[in-house]
């Protein structure tokens, strides 16, 4: 399976790369330095949802009146999306995912999400977030086959200025969800040294 560059490097389309503030560039550096030892991931704690949708496992995602629910093989974890017409709110609950709220633009889901907690990784490269993040993700159908995903990062903590980067996903709508648990028969963990 090929990994996708995005998973690598979020910002690998950008010219320049992304536009890190001066301390989110040094912390890249490090982490790259150390191979991503520190990723939260291969600790198996959640990815953002930007990661998310750059790990090569299938999501699913499940609509309802007022909530889309997206769910992924990955540590069966979820996100949801309110599309009832909520606000955000103003002094959200950090977490890994957030807090969503989505509407529709003609054939585009339009979701905002507030509310992440400091210290996830957008990327292998250790792309930093911070709590002060919106993000900002245009769902489209191509066609029948393909998903694009046009995501904007606003995060003035941690970058010079908005970003915005394309994802294609292939969709496989009659493909079903398999169980990966990241501690699942694992037996390498206690063998990984920490630095």
């Amino acid at each position: 399976m090929e990994i996708p560059w995005e998973f690598l490097n979020i910002g690998h389309s950008l010219k320049g790369g992304l536009p890190y503030q001066p301390w989110a560039a040094a912390l890249v550096k490090e982490r790259v330095a150390a191979a991503g030892r520190g990723d939260p991931t291969s600790h198996c704690l959640p990815g953002s949802p930007i990661r998310l949708h750059t790990f090569p496992l299938l999501r699913k995602i499940v609509q309802t009146p007022g909530l889309l629910l997206i769910l992924n093989e990955r540590d069966g974890s979820y996100r949801q999306i309110f599309t009832d017409g909520r606000s955000l709110p103003v002094d959200p609950q950090p977490s890994f995912n957030g807090y969503s709220s989505g509407r529709w633009d003609g054939e585009t889901l339009v979701i905002d999400t507030i509310g992440f907690q400091d210290g996830i990784w957008l990327d292998r490269t250790g792309s930093p977030l911070t709590g002060a993040a919106r993000m900002t993700e245009r769902f489209r159908r191509v066609n029948y086959g393909r998903l694009e995903i046009e995501l904007t990062v606003d995060d003035p903590k941690a970058y010079t200025a908005p970003w915005t980067v394309k994802i294609i996903h292939l969709l496989a709508p009659d493909t079903e969800l398999i169980d990966y648990i990241c501690q699942e028969n694992e037996k390498d963990a206690p063998h990984i040294a920490e630095k």
